[in-house]
């Protein structure tokens, strides 16, 4: 039941029952007629006088029992389905809630990551300026196919609409958000290593913080 409500996590459910449990006296009749017939026996036999009474009978052992009555499962589940189901929506109410706050969080850091990425498009631009006017044709074809990021940060783009996409599903999306950016992790390390500049190497810190607590709020989303 919980299962059809929630598909992520670790769920534990606690129940409680208030009721305590009763008990039921028997009369245990086979005992009654088994000290009646040696009452006889011993009457008949020495000669003694049957002046047993009532209450020296139920007071005899094994002649009025107890016995504790259990709550029966089958009757008890109605009750506790529906009070089960009520908590179990009142659970997916606070996790919507709770998803929306996470959406516009995760929304706010993709958008400082395409600042991010905006200064290293930049700063990429005016550093390969100044490295044309200072190395040779041979030197600068090299030094240009040794710092170029224009995949890595095409592929870090892509996951970036990705991330917004999954944002607006309505099915469980938490493991694939964490996919997702360990793969924007990984794009952005590569820009970091390709271009030694303190200015992108900032900008490449910025992203991978705000990466790494996107994947810290995955782990919140189912």
């Amino acid at each position: 039941l919980a299962q059809k409500h929630i598909e992520r996590g670790r769920v534990t459910i606690s129940i409680k029952i208030a009721q305590k449990s009763s008990h039921e006296i028997f009369l245990n009749k086979k005992n009654v007629k088994t000290v009646l017939q040696y009452a006889k026996s011993l009457e008949k036999e020495f000669g003694l006088k049957n002046d047993l009474s009532l209450s020296d009978i139920v007071r005899l052992p094994g002649v009025l029992e107890t016995k504790e009555t259990s709550l029966d499962p089958e009757g008890l589940w109605s009750f506790l389905e529906k009070g089960l189901l009520k908590s179990l929506q009142g659970v997916v109410t606070m996790r919507k809630r709770e998803g929306q706050s996470l959406v516009k969080d995760i929304s706010e850091k993709l958008q400082l990551m395409n600042a991010q990425m905006k200064k290293i498009r930049e700063r990429q631009s005016l550093i390969i300026k100044e490295q044309q006017k200072k190395l040779t044709s041979e030197e600068f074809q090299s030094f240009q196919k040794g710092t170029d990021i224009n995949e890595e940060m095409s592929r870090l783009g892509h996951y970036i609409d990705e991330l917004k996409i999954l944002l607006k599903s309505n099915v469980p999306v938490g493991k694939k958000i964490d996919f997702v950016a360990q793969e924007m992790q990984r794009e952005t390390n590569t820009i970091g290593s390709k271009v030694q500049d303190k200015i992108v190497s900032n900008a490449v810190i910025t992203i991978k913080s705000k990466i790494e607590k996107i994947r810290e709020q995955s782990q919140n989303v189912e």
